[in-house]
């Protein structure tokens, strides 16, 4: 008799007890076609899931847009030994079904913002249900709620039951999202295909959530529409467009929701227990793990604490109704039993997300045995992405050993090919390369780094990964560079994060960033709202410019664009009127201080988009202004006169600390001295100026002066301070006395005595009011 319906499983991912059901229904129908959700590109290749893999694993899809685009994606599809569709997979083999994949590939829009496919999207409502049910049945966290519903070893007639129930509850008639129902439409159509070839039974595994819809769904579609197998869509060709799956590598560490994989099932290493020893066995190997590992971190276990554990898990089994203890069942015998004190945290295993900050020591040890560090391994022969054998290639040519210290002079040309290879590397943030010496600025003056090259078992992964950005090292790299430059950073720099980009890029040797990404920059510079975070940005693009000829990005187009628009924008931010944060101002000098820097080179030899004398002017204009902040009108006169010997330099720098109130003298000095100390400090008429200055405050101005003063004179190097100090002891007769006497530290600072001498002062007057003292 044909079959009138297929039977659709619906499954929560990584349940044993889902497996266990499969792997008997299969068993029992001997179906013709076994549907799985998972990605529909992977059908042509499913052998390589037949390959003698070492569980988990997954499969990678990753999608990059064309050239002109900026949108980059990934998504993982992980099996682990417990998973029902891995399951699945192996039964379908046994009985000689045929196999298929039945979702949309995972870089399809609607994976568009899912990292992982058994991410099930389920809405608020859905998840509403849960909590609720949870409620009623006092039962804490919808982890233990599934556990208490499903994973009891149940009949095979009752669990099923149980999931039916539940899944519909769940779904409650909800259309689902555009992204859902895009996938649901998709697997409707391969189960409609199936039925209707009408040669033996079809079996559906998919995530429960989608399961009520499925039964519905695969009806409506039209007879038409099932002569052949639904073909898998591909995204619109474009240049430069890159989409494709591979098996890599995975782990528990990824898997577990409580750090990880937001949609797996909590701690994967007791289901997979489960799934290989029982549940009895489960709750022995958790036992003698926990406790070997707490013994482990010098924690209390003793023989004392694993009776009480044992004798608690079984007494809540009990009370439970389990007839074996589950999961909670021995995670909440574990707390009892070690947790002597009250927690001002939830339990860990109550909640989804990272162990939160508080919570016991031994708790968070049960916490890492259960989701443990076991890591999968490719079976020999997978296909891989031209990417790894690239790098394989690359690094054997140029002699760099894994693992190895890898030591590198950066002025021998010869060494600057593996230097340019493990920067690369790093860029693209494949474990297991770390720089642990070097320079921090990419500057080709005797220069040594140093590299601790290892072979972690998620490298191979991180590899796979990366084949998204290209299929070679550099056009990785590259790739992988720009995408770091067109992200925002929050909170953050966008000139400060492209100028570490482009450093970074002068080490890995990428000079040849896209034209279009000259655009991007040059927006990007001309947006920066703040004139203090041009200096730093403009200071190491100009290394990079005038000294990166040793790493291959010495006078390259877009350092060149870089300079020219940082330059530009800084001289309009200059004449912004407003005040200047005390915590700003050294920002804010070192951006005059670039300024002077390119004017200076520029004056040298010719330097594309620096205009020495637009620079001169805007600056004259910034020191003769009422409304700039005194730490600007002080740096854009030092500026003035460290390009200009101007011989009255000294008397402009004097005229300018005296048109200032007492308390804005020290920014404004800080600006002078920052900019052009060689020539005030030398200038007798200055010194002597500054000297009366000082001299002529009262007290109160004193106290308000001081502090900005005393970090003023920070600007000036020892040995000019205290070549400082001897003019200033000479012009007041006091050339016999020591430097100590002015630049040694005092167990008192100046501004606090004057402040309490002003106190005392004012205590008096106030006393003789009253006529307590005369």
């Amino acid at each position: 008799m044909p079959q009138r319906a297929p039977l659709i499983i619906g499954v929560r991912h990584f349940s044993p007890a889902c497996a266990r059901l499969v792997v008997q229904r299969i068993a029992e129908l001997r179906p013709r076609h076994v549907l799985i959700e998972g990605p529909a590109d992977f059908n042509t290749r499913l052998g390589e899931l037949a390959l003698p893999h070492k569980l988990p694993l997954a499969i990678y899809s990753y999608f990059s847009a064309a050239d002109d685009a900026i949108e980059r994606r990934a998504s993982w599809s992980p099996f682990a030994l417990h998973s029902p569709e891995w399951q699945a997979m192996q039964a379908a083999r046994v009985c000689g079904a045929q196999l298929r994949f039945i979702d949309l590939p995972a870089w399809h829009d609607a994976f568009a913002h899912i990292m992982n496919r058994y991410d099930d999207d389920a809405p608020d409502a859905a998840e509403a249900y849960e909590d609720a049910l949870c409620r009623a049945m006092a039962i804490d966290g919808r982890d233990a709620l599934w556990d208490h519903l499903f994973e009891a070893e149940l009949a095979p007639d009752e669990l099923s039951a149980r999931l039916d129930a539940h899944f519909a509850n769940l779904r409650a008639g909800d259309p689902g999202s555009p992204g859902n129902q895009a996938r649901e439409a998709m697997m409707a159509r391969h189960v409609a295909w199936a039925m209707h070839q009408d040669d033996g039974p079809v079996l559906v595994v998919c995530g429960g959530y989608h399961a009520p819809a499925l039964a519905a769904l695969w009806r409506t579609i039209p007879a038409a529409d099932c002569a052949s197998e639904p073909a898998t869509p591909l995204p619109p060709d474009a240049p430069g467009l890159r989409y494709g799956s591979y098996l890599v590598p995975y782990h528990f560490k990824r898997l577990d929701a409580y750090d990880g994989y937001a949609s797996g099932m909590s701690s994967p290493a007791w289901y997979e227990w489960a799934w290989t020893l029982g549940l009895a066995g489960a709750g022995k190997e958790l036992l003698r793990t926990v406790l070997a590992r707490l013994r482990a971190k010098k924690l209390p276990a003793s023989t004392a604490d694993v009776i009480a554990i044992h004798s608690r898990a079984m007494g809540l089994a009990r009370m439970r109704a389990h007839p074996t203890p589950l999961r909670s069942d021995w995670l909440d015998a574990l707390a009892g039993s070690l947790v002597s004190q009250a927690l001002d945290v939830p339990l860990p295993w109550t909640y989804r997300g990272r162990v939160r900050a508080g919570t016991d020591a031994a708790l968070v040890e049960v916490m890492a045995v259960l989701a443990d560090d076991a890591v999968g391994e490719l079976a020999p022969g997978t296909p891989q992405p031209p990417l790894v054998a690239a790098v394989d290639v690359e690094l054997a040519a140029l002699g760099i050993v894994i693992p190895s210290q890898v030591t590198i002079d950066l002025l021998d040309p010869a060494q600057r090919p593996r230097s340019r290879a493990l920067h690369r590397l790093a860029l693209l943030d494949i474990p297991g390369i770390v720089r642990t010496a070097g320079p921090k600025l990419a500057l080709g003056r005797g220069q040594q780094e140093t590299w601790d090259v290892r072979a972690p078992l998620e490298q191979r992964a991180a590899l796979i990964e990366a084949a998204t950005y290209g299929a070679t090292l550099h056009d990785a790299a590259r790739a992988r560079l720009e995408e770091i430059l067109r992200q925002r950073p929050a909170g953050g720099s966008r000139i400060g994060a492209i100028t570490g980009a482009l450093n970074r890029a002068a080490f890995a040797g990428l000079a040849d960033v896209s034209e279009r990404l000259l655009d991007e920059l040059h927006d990007a510079i001309g947006q920066e709202a703040h004139f203090g975070e041009l200096g730093t940005p403009m200071q190491v693009l100009f290394a990079l410019y005038r000294h990166g000829d040793a790493l291959g990005v010495s006078g390259s187009a877009v350092l060149q664009t870089a300079i020219g628009a940082a330059f530009d924008r800084a001289l309009w931010l200059a004449e912004a009127a407003g005040g200047v944060a005390p915590m700003e101002q050294n920002a804010h000098i070192g951006t005059y201080s670039a300024i002077a820097m390119l004017v200076r080179e520029a004056r040298a030899a010719m330097l594309p988009g620096v205009e020495g004398l637009r620079a001169l002017a805007v600056c004259r204009r910034v020191a003769a202004s009422m409304d700039a902040a005194p730490v600007s009108r002080g740096a854009a006169l030092g500026l003035v006169l460290a390009s200009d010997a101007d011989p009255d330099a000294g008397a402009l720098a004097s005229d300018l600390l005296a048109s200032l109130p007492p308390a804005l003298v020290g920014d404004a000095l800080a600006g002078l001295l920052a900019l052009a100390r060689q020539s005030l400090c030398d200038d007798a008429r200055f010194v002597k100026a500054l000297d009366a200055l000082v001299r002529a405050l009262d007290d109160a101005d004193f106290v308000l002066a001081m502090p900005a003063m005393r970090a003023a004179f920070t600007w000036l190097p020892t040995q000019e301070r205290g070549a400082l100090a001897v003019d200033v002891l000479k012009l007041n007769d006091a050339g016999h006395r020591s430097q100590r006497s002015l630049t040694g530290p005092l167990a008192v600072a100046p501004e606090l005595l004057a402040r309490h001498d002003a106190l005392e002062r004012a205590a008096t007057l106030r006393l003789a009011i009253w006529g307590i003292a005369p």
